[in-house]
């Protein structure tokens, strides 16, 4: 009697922290959705802005770059707002201003959305490839279709004059 009863207090401690456990996970999972929407719907978030988060025991990390101040505490300002976050730890950097980096931004702009290969992408309210542009230097990041789109991107990116250097962060869908 007494294994019995230890054994059906054990399973009911175990069913108690299990199910804390998936409440838990289903409330981070919560989180992790409404970061992400909230962050694409900001309206001064473009392609040439990376944003990231990272969602802890409500606490929500931000990261990424960003041409604009106002986009950084915007993020920040939304986030704060959202229902169970307790805090949030803003290490967004804002690109510094150039008129040289304006350019480049716009060239490869041209160059990868203005090639026949990419239209699928640039009709999309925040295209899928951003275009980060810090001292001459490019990063291209953001998810495409498969790996010919990846390198394809990586040399319209490398074809502009006056880019220092490329680094392909591209990231390739799962396919199913």
């Amino acid at each position: 009697m007494r294994n019995t009863v230890r054994m059906f207090t054990v399973v009911a401690v175990f069913a108690l922290f299990g199910s804390a456990l998936l409440a838990q996970t289903g409330q981070q999972a919560r989180l992790e959705r409404q970061v992400r929407h909230e962050l694409v719907m900001l309206p001064n978030y473009n392609v040439f802005d990376w944003l990231e988060y990272r969602v802890d025991n409500g606490t929500v990390t931000l990261m990424g770059e960003v041409v604009r101040p106002t986009l950084r505490s915007d993020a920040e300002r939304v986030v704060q707002q959202i229902e169970g976050v307790r805090s949030v730890e803003n290490k967004i950097e804002v690109l510094p201003t150039s008129p040289n980096d304006d350019r480049l931004r716009a060239a490869v702009y041209r160059a990868i959305y203005g090639n026949p290969n990419f239209t699928r992408y640039a009709f999309r309210a925040v295209p899928p490839i951003h275009i980060i542009v810090k001292n001459g230097n490019l990063r291209l990041v953001g998810v495409v279709a498969n790996e010919g789109d990846k390198n394809m991107a990586n040399i319209q990116a490398n074809g502009v004059s006056g880019v220092f250097s490329v680094k392909n962060d591209l990231v390739v869908e799962k396919e199913d």
